[in-house]
């Protein structure tokens, strides 16, 4: 067996992380070849795994790093024929809790050996995939926020949330918009609008919409146009898991969504991660579009043993 392994060393929170070659020694252990690939960043990772897959026989390819660098990966083998696997090296990992990926590396590379596959959606905007969530407006500029906090204090999810406050009291510009969603078109503003297809990530908040994305929807939330001030206490409230759908936010569902602002290009976040593009803005649900290697239930019981 031959794997390619995408390992993002400016992934996740500081410490000690695991190096290529511990890597590949876990791999080896189980009697898979590794090619492992060290990137900075995520902006050339779709060149990568692509030039990777054209050599014959590689089965999997395994995005070691946060979100970001999972979703630079699955956006490459969208419908090929090779396998995800993931090693969680990031700061928050929605993906792989999403999915019981374990985030100790030696069990996660045991469930990328021995686990089981399952085929799952992906979203799309513009042609850019996404795993987790994409969004307009605030959300964008939190992250820039949280990318210069990052730089000055290291990462962590305290600098995360802290970015959060940071950019609602310094950006908040609410968004004049055009909303259509499977053929029903309305007029909105907010400060941000924020397409969700993790229903772990919805539950983990308490937040409506994730029985809509078990049903292979999009949960779409704007936020409303309340000022900075109270919108930082409805962001505490998403902390604390009170957050209702009419008096905190608009939730909209469907498979297929277009969104149009006065300001024709725009930062969109997919993913954590923050990506320039020309609107509007077209979200769809690439179904059954990639097989990811996930833990089985014998895995978990020995892990847990």
């Amino acid at each position: 067996m031959s794997y390619v392994v995408i390992l993002n060393s400016d992934s996740g929170k500081g410490g000690r992380k695991p190096g290529a070659e511990d890597i590949r020694s876990l791999f080896e252990a189980h009697g898979v070849s590794v090619t492992i690939i060290d990137v900075k960043g995520g902006d050339d990772i779709p060149a990568k795994v692509a030039s990777a897959i054209e050599q014959p026989g590689i089965e999997c390819v395994v995005a070691a790093g946060g979100d970001g660098t999972i979703c630079a990966v699955a956006g490459a083998l969208a419908d090929k024929r090779v396998d995800l696997g993931v090693l969680p090296l990031g700061t928050f990992n929605y993906f792989a809790r999403r999915f019981g990926i374990p985030e100790d590396v030696e069990e996660a590379v045991d469930a990328v050996c021995r686990g089981r596959k399952e085929t799952i959606n992906l979203g799309c905007v513009n042609g850019r995939v996404f795993i987790n969530n994409a969004s307009i407006g605030l959300y964008p500029a939190i992250l820039k926020q949280r990318e210069s906090i990052y730089r000055r204090w290291g990462r962590s999810r305290l600098a995360a949330y802290w970015s959060v406050v940071v950019a609602m009291i310094t950006v908040y510009r609410p968004l004049t918009m055009r909303i259509e969603v499977d053929g029903k078109l309305r007029s909105a503003k907010a400060p941000t609008v924020f397409v969700g297809m993790s229903a772990y990530q919805l539950d983990e908040f308490e937040i409506e919409g994730a029985d809509a994305v078990r049903e292979g929807k999009f949960a779409i939330l704007l936020a409303p146009d309340c000022g900075r001030y109270m919108l930082i206490w409805k962001a505490l409230l998403v902390a604390l898991r009170d957050v209702r759908k009419g008096r905190d936010f608009t939730l909209l569902t469907g498979e297929r969504a277009t969104v149009e602002t006065r300001r024709s290009t725009r930062d969109v976040a997919l993913d954590g991660e923050r990506r320039r593009m020309k609107g509007p803005f077209e979200f769809s649900i690439l179904k059954d579009a990639l097989q990811v290697r996930l833990p089985d239930a014998a895995s978990r019981s020995d892990a847990a043993e």
